[in-house]
């Protein structure tokens, strides 16, 4: 057999894609799991991406390759939506690369800056794929913590007593995946400072901002935040339309230009429908995340009376897509999730999976039909 890279050892499969296999497996043995545990939204996209998707196809040149750079009207709806919805002025020829999801990006923007031996600082509990791409280009994770007590924030003067030699990138995400903390205004002028210190490429994962949130923010809005930061985005779970992979890069041309070196050798291009279909979305009015926010409003008080009868507690200002509880003393984020599985039929996240941190957690998903929190409520009665 030919052996797999070594870059292999560095990475496990995705949690998620090995529990899925599970769960799956349960429920073609007839088990009627109740899935509470993934992050993808069940609800429809907007009805003029759909169309606009649609009314494509038949165009000339739909189907051929499309620019490594995305349709110009694309990254202009890209600027125009910063300008709107965060006050952020970007220049829709230099500073906004469309991606095919924001997961893309994260591997793209790791190859474009990241050598043999350099490391990155990523939060613990956090996104996985932060450690894991860098994992795969042979770079060095250095986690730092992120505690309930302190808002789930990282401690700056711990960070900057701590030896940051080889540093490139620090990854930070807010709305906060999984705890749902939203960052002050202080926060975003510090880490750019920080940056700025100890030349760090700050990159800002903000794919949460429009969930349960009534302040969306964007950290190119601070000052000096373009020389040393980038943002990345997606229209996965705002605009309901995660399958789609859509997503964008945001921040300075050179940093940009970077990441387009490798991309354009990474594929040949959107698709040209997705590219229209998300430039609809992209001009949607207020009243589509006032619809939105309307459904996950509802959702959420049964999640938590759900987290509740579980004898778990939740911070009632978290945003995103999911409610982090915390669990009863003495119990694993693990065992609990096994045992909700086990014994009730319902899937949530386990909070080991986004780090140390995250043990004595467990994450429930808002994409879910009210009767279906119903019925877990029920369950668990």
């Amino acid at each position: 057999m030919i052996e797999p890279a070594n870059r292999l050892n560095k990475v496990e499969e995705y949690y998620f894609s090995k529990k899925l296999r599970e769960v799956n497996l349960l429920k073609s043995q007839g088990r009627p799991i109740i899935n509470l545990g993934i992050g993808s939204p069940d609800l429809e996209p907007p009805i003029k991406a759909n169309l606009a998707l649609e009314q494509s196809l038949n165009l000339k040149d739909a189907h051929k390759y499309q620019s490594y750079q995305g349709l110009p009207e694309l990254r202009e709806a890209i600027a125009e939506f910063y300008k709107q919805q965060f006050n952020v002025y970007l220049s829709a020829h230099t500073e906004v690369l469309p991606l095919m999801g924001s997961k893309e990006g994260i591997m793209h923007i790791s190859m474009a800056f990241l050598n043999k031996g350099d490391k990155i600082l990523a939060p613990n509990p956090g996104y996985p794929t932060y450690s894991s791409v860098a994992g795969l280009l042979e770079a060095k994770t250095v986690y730092y913590d992120l505690n309930e007590e302190n808002n789930w924030l990282p401690d700056l003067i711990k960070l900057e007593k701590s030896n940051l030699e080889k540093v490139k990138i620090m990854w930070i995400n807010y709305p906060h995946m999984p705890t749902g903390a939203n960052a002050p205004h202080k926060f975003y002028d510090d880490i750019i400072a920080f940056g700025r210190r100890h030349n760090i490429l700050i990159v800002n994962d903000n794919p949460y901002s429009f969930i349960l949130n009534d302040a969306p923010k964007s950290i190119l809005r601070y000052n000096n935040a373009k020389e040393v930061c980038l943002e990345l985005n997606s229209l996965s779970k705002t605009f309901n339309m995660a399958g789609w992979r859509v997503g964008m890069l945001c921040g300075n041309y050179d940093y940009v230009q970077a990441v387009l070196q490798v991309k354009s050798n990474m594929d040949s291009g959107m698709f040209f429908g997705i590219q229209k279909g998300a430039i609809e979305a992209l001009r949607s009015t207020e009243m589509w995340f006032a619809s939105l926010n309307s459904v996950y409003e509802k959702r959420r008080q049964l999640a938590w009376e759900l987290v509740t009868k579980l004898n778990c507690t939740y911070d009632e200002d978290a945003s995103g897509l999911f409610v982090w509880a915390k669990l009863p003393p003495h119990i694993k984020s693990e065992e609990f999730s096994d045992l909700l599985l086990k014994e009730h039929s319902i899937f949530a996240a386990p909070g080991k999976v986004f780090g140390s941190k995250g043990d004595d957690y467990i994450r429930f998903s808002l994409c879910a039909e009210e009767a279906v929190f119903q019925e877990a409520l029920a369950r668990i009665n």
